[in-house]
């Protein structure tokens, strides 16, 4: 292998010489800058060679491929022409997601993910219309290629993502097996986020003088950082919060973030005309106003930046106490950068993420990378706003009595009292309207978005037990049952079954959730107990999964051997 790419000089996307759609796309989608693992791949991979690329989950890995993979694509060829393969249903669907999102302006692109449960045949249909893109779980490839409706005789690239969570899945074998039946004759790229020894033996077999690069990730945080997010989605209900938290939180200053020059402009109107002190912050303005922008922010002259992070680079300013990501960033380190600008000095900051309930896998990957923990954080409610604007109104009338000679304006409500004949404190609270009738004192309870925060709550914290307990089970190696995963049941009433591999297959209670989870799509939730034994082994599934997934299960292979699962007994225990 060559020796690792090491990028020292800052690019642009225009330096990479990316197709016009393709640039048109990244345009789009906010991207300014390519990330460190974007920048070494690029070229590379747009010259045709294999590469080796090591980074962590978050670092923008799938755009590091997609884009110049895109520029190399032939439209008028309708057959697959790039395969991915990826270790979960969720990452093959983001990751086509994504190709699908790159190649906007490509007129009549196609793009398909095939995963284990989902019905084979929509997948047959599709894949006999035409699609230049497959991305797709092993299992699911494998299927394919066997049945002969996976045809790559035009493939010219190959993608292998996330392989060590592959290996870690039990999924090496079937790669391997793919990598055997697929045309000798393409590019190979494989990322990793480690390098563990089986995926160094697959690369050095499948990969012809690959490009190494190595990535090292970003993991540090600010130590005074609290970062929290809230799940909310579209620009109209994030700016409905983030009126709110702004009411609700006390705070000093405040950077902003939103992926486009576009947004940092409309952000920073609507902020304004809702009474705060805000103004855009882009790659579009001059240095000189850039710079004006942040002095402004430093005398107090300014209480909120909105930013794109291109533009954000170099700020230090020591009074922001909150970073607000309006907009997720596309990788962890973007985000890690993000909240680098508060909490300095020694002083408490506060980092806030909104994220639409498709980025929450986003979010975790974030998570991981920061190695602190992200908490929920709940929508200030109707009553916290009306509580801090009554405050504010009563310190406004404090400060006025004090301050003010308000002789004239008494002799004069006197007189309307007079006149009018209604009860002073009638004419007090219509005036008190009319001050805050652009601003009521009364604040309607959580807008429609944040009425469905505690069911995304829920689900994500219900989701985050499944992910955690997906592939720990414990099992015992002498057969005995040590595992925990039958808590994790619905109903509690399970079913046990029997497939045809153990331990003397090499096979670990890894390998048999991942298969089942990928090829049915069924949750973790519904896996319980597993016994290991020498040549077979058991598994508990809830009585709940369905005739259809059961039927997917008796055809099910793990490290490409037919397991034959079947019930271990006709009995349904409690468990």
């Amino acid at each position: 292998m060559a020796s690792p790419t090491v990028v020292t000089e800052e690019i642009t996307f225009d330096d990479l010489a990316l197709a016009k759609p393709i640039m048109q796309a990244v345009l789009d989608v906010g991207y300014e800058q390519p990330t460190p693992i974007q920048a070494a791949s690029i070229p590379p991979l747009l010259a045709g060679e294999d590469l080796l690329g090591v980074a962590q989950t978050g670092t923008g890995k799938t755009a590091a491929f997609a884009l110049p993979l895109l520029s190399r694509l032939d439209l008028t060829v309708n057959a697959p022409q790039i395969l991915v393969l990826a270790p979960t249903r969720e990452l093959a669907i983001q990751v086509a997601e994504a190709f699908k999102s790159y190649a906007h302006h490509m007129k009549n692109f196609r793009v398909l993910p095939i995963y284990g449960g989902q019905e084979m045949s929509g997948q047959l249909r599709q894949l006999k219309r035409g699609v230049h893109v497959v991305v797709g779980t092993p299992g699911r490839v494998m299927d394919h290629l066997r049945r002969g409706t996976l045809q790559l005789d035009q493939l010219k690239s190959l993608v292998l993502d996330e392989a060590d969570e592959m290996l870690r899945m039990g999924f090496i074998d079937d790669v391997e097996w793919i990598l055997q039946h697929i045309p000798a004759e393409h590019q190979t790229a494989l990322f990793s986020a480690t390098m563990p020894g089986p995926i160094k033996k697959v690369a050095s077999k499948y990969l012809n003088k690959p490009r190494e690069i190595r990535i090292a990730s970003a993991t540090q945080t600010a130590e005074h950082t609290h970062q929290s997010y809230l799940v909310v989605n579209g620009f109209e209900r994030k700016l409905d919060a983030i009126t709110r938290i702004l009411e609700a939180h006390d705070f000093d200053a405040m950077i902003i973030f939103v992926r486009t020059k576009t947004s940092t402009v409309e952000l920073a109107e609507k902020l304004e005309a809702r009474g705060y002190s805000a103004a855009p912050l882009n790659g579009d303005m001059s240095q000189v106003l850039r710079e004006r922008t942040i002095s402004r922010l430093k005398k107090q002259q300014l209480d909120i930046v909105v930013a794109t992070d291109v533009a954000a680079r170099g700020i230090d300013v020591k009074r922001i106490s909150h970073v607000l990501n309006f907009d997720i960033p596309h990788d962890s380190e973007a985000y890690i950068h993000r909240i680098g600008r508060t909490g300095r000095a020694g002083r408490e900051g506060r980092a806030i993420l909104f994220v639409a309930p498709r980025e929450r896998r986003l979010l975790e990957t974030i998570a991981r990378a920061t190695r602190q923990p992200i908490a929920m954080m709940k929508l200030p409610s109707g009553k916290e706003v009306s509580g801090k604007r009554i405050d504010q109104f009563k310190q406004h009338l404090t400060e006025t009595l004090a301050q003010q000679d308000l002789k004239f304006y008494a002799d004069l409500l006197l007189e309307y009292n007079s006149e009018a004949e209604q009860p002073i404190e009638n004419i007090a609270a219509a005036l008190a309207y009319l001050l805050q009738r652009e601003r009521p004192l009364q604040v309607k309870d959580a807008p429609p978005s944040s009425d469905r925060q505690s069911k995304h709550t829920n689900r994500d914290n219900r989701e985050n037990r499944e992910k955690d307990n997906r592939h720990k089970p414990r099992v015992s190696r002498k057969g005995r049952d040590s595992s925990t995963r039958g808590s994790n049941t619905r109903d509690g009433n399970m079913q046990e079954y029997r497939i045809d591999v153990g331990r003397n297959d090499a096979i670990g209670p890894g390998d048999i959730v991942g298969a089942i989870a990928n090829e049915a799509n069924i949750d973790s939730c519904h896996i319980g107990h597993i016994r290991l034994h020498d040549n077979y082994s058991t598994v508990a599934l809830s009585a709940q999964i369905s005739a259809d997934s059961l039927q997917k299960l008796r055809a099910l292979r793990i490290r490409n051997r037919p397991v034959l699962l079947r019930p271990n007994d006709k009995k349904t225990k409690k468990l």
